[in-house]
C-alpha cells in the first residue's frame, strides 16, 4: 500500500496487526505521531473501527481524515477470531487480567461434550457483558466499579454467533474459531462455555483475524508501519 500525503489527509483505511499488551488506543497514537512527524502535520484525524483488550492481538482498522467518518460503518461488520479457552477455572474478569478465583473438575469433560455445547451458543444469544468491560453505567465504566469492589447490575444484550468451531482440545485448553457480531464479548463466551460443561472457564488467548472482508493476513504492526513511513 502506498502511503502519501494526499491519500493520508484524504482518508486512507489502514490495516494494522495490533501486538500483545498494546492497548487500541497506543495503537491509534502511534500511528498518527509517525504520520505527523513524516508529513510535518499539525493535526490530522485518525481513529479505530473497534477496540481490542490490550491481552488480545490482531486486526485493527485505523482510518485517517474523512475515512474516519467511515468508522461506524465498519465497526458493524461481522468479525472473526481465534483463540483459547481454559476449562477447570475462573477469574473475575473472564481472561488473563485477574488471578483465578475458583477451580473447577474437568475429569467429566468429553470431546464429544465440548463439541456439542458449542451449539448452545450459535445463532442470536442473550449475552451479559463481563464485569471488567468499558461499558458505561451511570457514567462509569464497569471496570472502575469491578475494580473497587462495587456490585452493579449488568442487563444482557442480543448478540449473534454464526459460527463457534473447536479447532483443537488439549485440556484443559481448547482452541476455537468464532465469527459474529459487534457487541459480542468473547471474554464471556469463554466463561458461559465452561458454565455449559458444567466447570469454569476463561479466554486464555485472543486474535481477531477478520472484520467483514478486511483480514489480519494483509495488516502490518504499529512499528512496521513507522519504520515504512521513514524517509
Amino acid at each position: 500500500m502506498i502511503y502519501t500525503e494526499e491519500n493520508i489527509k484524504s482518508g486512507q483505511i489502514l490495516l494494522i496487526d495490533k501486538p500483545l499488551t498494546w492497548s487500541s488506543f497506543q495503537a491509534v497514537n502511534k500511528i498518527k505521531w509517525a504520520i505527523k512527524k513524516k508529513f510535518g502535520l499539525k493535526k490530522i484525524k485518525v481513529g479505530h473501527a473497534g477496540t481490542l483488550d490490550p491481552l488480545a492481538t490482531g486486526l485493527l482498522i485505523i482510518c485517517t481524515g474523512k475515512f474516519t467518518k467511515k468508522i461506524p460503518e465498519l465497526q458493524g461488520q461481522i468479525k472473526e477470531y481465534t483463540g483459547t479457552i481454559t476449562l477447570g477455572a475462573t477469574r473475575p474478569s473472564y481472561d488473563m487480567e485477574t488471578e483465578v478465583d475458583q477451580v473447577f473438575p474437568i475429569e467429566h469433560i468429553s470431546e464429544e461434550k465440548i463439541k456439542e455445547a458449542t451449539k448452545n451458543f450459535i445463532g442470536e444469544i442473550d449475552q451479559f457483558p463481563p464485569v471488567f468491560s468499558a461499558l458505561k453505567k451511570d457514567g462509569k465504566r464497569l471496570y472502575e466499579y469491578a475494580r473497587e469492589g462495587v456490585e452493579v447490575e449488568i442487563k444482557s444484550r442480543k448478540i449473534t454467533i454464526e459460527a463457534f468451531e473447536i479447532t483443537a482440545i488439549n485440556l484443559p485448553e481448547v482452541a476455537f474459531r468464532v465469527v459474529c457480531s459487534k457487541g459480542t464479548y468473547i471474554r464471556s463466551l469463554a466463561h458461559d462455555f465452561g458454565k455449559a460443561l458444567n466447570s469454569g472457564g476463561y479466554l486464555s488467548v485472543l486474535r481477531r483475524t477478520k472484520i467483514g472482508d478486511f483480514n489480519v493476513d494483509n495488516a502490518i504492526t504499529p512499528d512496521d508501519f513507522t519504520e515504512i513511513l521513514q524517509p
